[in-house]
């Protein structure tokens, strides 16, 4: 079987995962790329920051906006390590994000393929492109062992 790489943007999505874990935070990482360039970054810093919105996709979604002088986030796409939760979800939808690529399934507090499957309810505002798996071994990895750590 052949390993091809991973995008480079997955790629820094991981590292700023490890990142978070490395900071007793939980190993989510966000990169917001637009016309093939990462313009926001985040990590989970809800700890650090005492601000219960400080998900990986809130922080590079904030970035984003703020580097391109913009709210809307038309011609971006989003890749984090894990499926994003109700919150980071809707988040997407109102920047409206062309697309999302996520590493690892979160069957407990995804919203996209999981629970309230956001993007698929009539009420949802705008319906990125999703795709997953790409890093999801790294990024599963990353998180059994921080929470394996902690119990």
């Amino acid at each position: 079987m052949t390993r091809w790489p991973l995008p480079p943007p997955m790629r820094r999505a991981l590292d700023l995962a490890a990142e978070a874990a490395h900071a007793g935070e939980v190993p989510v990482g966000a990169v917001v790329v637009h016309a093939g360039r990462i313009v926001g970054e985040g990590r989970n810093a809800p700890r650090a920051t005492h601000d219960p919105t400080a998900h990986a996709e809130i922080v590079a979604i904030r970035q984003a906006a703020a580097a391109l002088g913009r709210e809307r986030l038309t011609g971006c796409e989003l890749w984090v390590t894990l499926e994003p939760c109700p919150m980071c979800a809707g988040a997407i939808t109102h920047a409206r994000l062309d697309r999302v690529y996520y590493a690892a399934p979160d069957p407990k507090g995804g919203a996209v393929a999981h629970g309230a499957r956001l993007f698929d309810q009539p009420s949802c505002l705008h319906r990125p492109d999703v795709y997953f798996g790409m890093g999801e071994g790294e990024s599963a990895a990353l998180l059994r062992a921080f929470f394996s750590e902690r119990r």
